[in-house]
């Protein structure tokens, strides 16, 4: 069947092309997206990937799999447009009539976006399971902070992790990918591996999360939304860890420890920007679009907020631009009240 598919697409049939490359499309959009760190760019390079493999789909020999030879073609895609980027800048404060404490630190890649989990069901239901050298839980893998980690590694130390920990390939597979030999591809997967390993919480490991959709999440999301809508400060610290952590791409401010997270969150509050909650999900976590209340009108949307948790706690929580919600479902507004 997949040599008939591949001999019509040879000969200019696209729609066999499209039934051999359709049920691909989504991991390989998964995959740009832990390259790339942004859904758009992940799909332009998935745009890319399937324009090249049908003008290039003459010099496919099956010498590996069709799925192999797609991964090959969206990894060096990625790789050519990581190194020929140009650095785009951070984006600075933007909230009028509030400060913003002095931040733990600036982060190191800032333009990270969220992916949404309507996606990833897509991802699992077509894609085939990790190799057996995989390292990681799928889960974990799309996380935001462990997309965030991989932000920061060098390309190639990047693409051979993502290809041997996360697809689980072989290392005589990534270095036929990566026109490389297997001794480098070990070598950057080493390198790698021990900068992921510094990007660790100091605390160690978090307590597991509870499962998607469980009692014990709707709980934690419902006592968030009630502490966040209602502007109540101490309910939203109890929920906290004591190594909280906050961040908001594409700003560089990233705020480490309770105490630090609940002046950010107190001085919004402060502010009296009242904010409603629509809760969506969001790279396997509990995601919220959040709108402003106005006293008339429709509520526009100031963001996507994210909560990562860690037993009956939130360790992290991020915020991202308004202009995502779109890609969860969402609308730029709500109604008036």
């Amino acid at each position: 069947m997949a040599d008939d598919l591949i001999s019509r697409a040879r000969s200019g049939d696209d729609d066999a092309f499209r039934e051999l490359t359709e049920p691909h499309r989504r991991e390989l959009q998964a995959h740009c997206y832990r390259m790339l760190g942004t859904l758009q760019d992940a799909e332009d390079a998935v745009q890319d990937t399937l324009l090249a493999a049908w003008q290039g789909l003459a010099g496919f020999e099956g010498r590996s799999s069709l799925r192999t030879w797609l991964y090959k073609i969206a990894t060096n895609r990625c790789l050519n447009a990581l190194r020929t980027a140009s650095r785009r800048p951070a984006k600075e404060w933007n909230i009028p009539g509030i400060e913003p404490p002095q931040p733990t630190r600036l982060a190191e890649a800032v333009w990270l976006e969220p992916y949404p989990d309507a996606l990833l069901a897509e991802v699992a239901g077509t894609a085939l399971p990790p190799g057996p050298e995989a390292r990681y839980e799928q889960a974990e893998s799309i996380s935001l902070a462990f997309v965030a980690a991989l932000q920061v590694l060098p390309p190639r130390q990047l693409a051979v992790l993502i290809l041997r920990d996360v697809l689980g390939f072989h290392a005589s597979e990534v270095a036929s990918m990566l026109d490389a030999t297997v001794e480098s591809v070990n070598s950057a997967l080493k390198r790698a591996r021990a900068g992921m390993q510094r990007r660790q919480p100091a605390a160690g490991v978090p307590e597991p999360p509870p499962a998607p959709g469980s009692p014990a999440e709707d709980a934690m999301v419902a006592r968030f939304t009630s502490a966040y809508e209602s502007a109540d400060l101490d309910a939203l610290v109890a929920l906290l860890t004591d190594d909280a952590f906050m961040s908001m791409p594409p700003m560089p401010l990233e705020y480490v420890g309770r105490d630090l997270v609940a002046d950010f969150c107190g001085r919004l509050f402060a502010a009296g920007r009242g904010i409603d909650l629509v809760p969506t999900r969001a790279n396997g976590q509990p995601a919220f679009g959040a709108y402003l209340r106005v006293p008339s009108g429709p509520r526009p949307a100031t963001g996507l907020i994210t909560i990562t948790l860690a037993g009956d706690r939130i360790c992290a929580t991020s915020r991202f631009e308004g202009s995502v919600l779109p890609w969860f479902g969402l609308p730029l507004s709500l109604p008036s009240r």
